[in-house]
């Protein structure tokens, strides 16, 4: 019993020794035949422990494998010595290192333009590269060839030699492979998806060549539409003799109602006035890609607008659109004003668009009796307006529009008492979101208007102010022959849902009928809630005209939800 306690120790003392041995860790470290720098050690990554002696042999295939790619492509892995029980060295022969390396190509592939993507130093037959860069240099070039429709292009470097000059050369071969185009077109499903908006708005055309990049941004298109979006990227079935692309799109309810409330103090009565604005759009429940736009607006001081809209975009589903509208703007017993517009469109790519049309207005004076300094009078004017839109998207749920210009030209004439006389009218818009980062950007916009005649009516001036010109001041209040309103915004999102907004605008008119030039400012803050119901935003600005000391009194505050159904 005795002898057989005693083995039993003894076995277990050699066991617990084996294992103990097996699963020392190993350590690997690298000897060459000349000293390299820590950095290139550090570069090579090689791992600090290994399990087995079989991890250590793998990892010299890779350590070969990272010189080579260094630009040591004459080194040789000679063996592995064994240090000490749980340590080895490697062996190997750099030879010389190559930092850059001269490539042969064809013009026929690349030009010197494309080239520039990936090398500073090219001449009509090669280009030099650093020799770390060339893999990367290689995926740029072919991302190249796959834009032009070589979907399945291969590019590869050949017959390796030194020059004279120690350099080492190669040769690019290209694989071109066959040049595919798109010859079909499906969208998985949004099976009513009107297809005019794949041709037209987002540039999708069969014949064009197959390119994967472009139809990434294309699907970026589609997704900031409104009505529709991306429930994934799209994807290509390369048959022998064709190639289809497939969208994978849903139907998104995109009609909006949106409402503001607002709310001042009244500066002679000091008395609390609400104003009002309510906005209903119906988009796409035809899917056809319509738009019905009616738009009703009132402040505290009986001042009235109304404005519908009917957008038929891609009639016939091509490139031309209709659109017709009517304004009506009423101001207490003083006058009404109507307007009436209609216009063709001409979609030029997905972010151009021009358009001609006509517009008429017939205005009716009100009042009892002609107020000085105020010609406010009955007449009735026509224009032939033409115009163009460029308009670029980006994916941000928030801001999708980056950035916006529209310039409108009109040249008419305006009858009263039987006197015709000519005017010109222009109306420009410039906008654009300059992003930092994810969470900051800064946006800018510059409006201007102008009116030119021989002379002016009250009741034929732009109106501007409030939420959608300068902020701070009461909606419409301002009459002008002539302004330029800079409106700037510093954002700060927090995600996808929520953002905070400083509010800086910058404004001057010109009124000819009262001889008045003035400058205009405005400061405050805005925030914005993605709720469950719709975009919830609160701003809140303080408006001021020149030499006109700060009144709190003067701050307006602006409530909106947009809500979608």
């Amino acid at each position: 019993m005795k002898q057989a306690t005693t083995l039993f120790l003894l076995l277990n003392i050699y066991t617990c020794w084996f294992l103990g041995i097996n699963a020392q860790e190993l350590t690997l470290s690298v000897k060459t035949e000349k000293p390299i720098s820590q950095n290139l050690i550090d570069s090579l990554q090689i791992p600090k422990t290994f399990k087995n002696y079989s991890e250590i042999e793998k990892e010299t295939d890779t350590i070969s494998l990272k010189l080579q790619r260094m630009g040591f492509i004459e080194s040789e892995f000679l063996q592995i010595n064994k240090k000490n029980d749980s340590s080895y060295v490697a062996a190997f022969s750099l030879g010389r290192k190559y930092n850059q390396i001269k490539i042969y190509y064809s013009e026929e592939n690349f030009t010197r333009k494309e080239l520039q993507r990936i090398s500073n130093n090219i001449t009509n037959s090669y280009f030099t590269v650093n020799f770390e860069a060339i893999t990367s240099s290689l995926n740029k070039l072919t991302a190249i060839r796959n834009q032009k429709g070589n979907a399945f292009a291969r590019l590869r470097l050949t017959e390796f030699q030194i020059e004279d000059n120690n350099l080492l050369s190669a040769s690019l071969f290209v694989d071109n492979k066959e040049i595919r185009t798109v010859d079909s077109i499906i969208v998985k499903g949004y099976e009513k998806f009107p297809v005019s908006y794949l041709k037209h708005y987002a540039g999708i055309k069969k014949g064009k060549v197959f390119n994967k990049v472009k139809l990434l941004k294309q699907n970026d298109n589609l997704n900031n539409l409104g009505f529709t979006s991306s429930t994934k990227p799209p994807e290509a079935l390369f048959r022998k003799d064709s190639t289809t692309v497939y969208f994978y799109l849903e139907k998104q309810n995109n009609n909006l109602f949106d409402g503001i409330l607002g709310f001042a103090t009244d500066e002679k009565t000091q008395k609390l006035n609400f104003n009002g604005f309510l906005n209903l759009e119906l988009n796409n429940n035809l899917n056809y890609g319509e738009q019905l736009l009616i738009n009703y607006k009132a402040d505290g001081e009986e001042q009235v607008s109304f404005r519908t809209k009917l957008t038929l975009p891609y009639l016939f589903q091509s490139p031309f659109g209709l659109s017709g509208e009517l304004k009506i703007f009423k101001r207490d017993s003083t006058f009404i004003t109507s307007e009436q517009q209609v216009r063709t469109t001409y979609q030029i790519n997905p972010q151009s668009a021009t358009y001609i049309g006509y517009k008429s207005y017939d205005s009716s004076n009100l009042l009892d009796e002609a107020i000085a300094g105020n010609p406010i009078e009955d007449f009735k004017s026509n224009f032939f307006i033409a115009g163009a839109s460029y308009i670029t998207t980006q994916n941000k749920k928030l801001f999708p529009i980056k950035s916006k210009i529209t310039l409108e030209g009109g040249i008419g004439n305006r009858k009263k008492n039987n006197i015709n006389e000519n005017q010109i009218g222009v109306e420009a818009l410039i906008s654009n979101i300059f992003n930092l980062n994810f969470k900051n950007s800064i946006f800018i916009q510059n409006a201007t208007n102008i009116l030119i005649s021989d002379s002016y009516l009250t009741n034929e001036l732009f109106r501007f102010g409030g939420i959608n010109s300068i902020r701070g001041f009461n909606e419409n209040s301002i009459d002008a022959s002539f302004f330029s309103i800079i409106n700037t915004e510093y954002r700060y999102q927090f995600n996808e849902e929520v953002f905070v907004h400083s509010i800086i605008d910058l404004g001057y008119f010109e009124n000819q009928p009262l001889t008045l030039k003035q400058n205009l400012y405005s400061f405050g803050f805005g925030l914005g809630i993605n709720t469950n119901t719709g975009l919830f935003r609160i701003n809140v600005a303080n408006g001021n005209t020149e030499n006109q000391d700060f009144n709190f009194s003067n701050t307006k505050i602006h409530i909106s939800v947009s809500s979608k159904f």
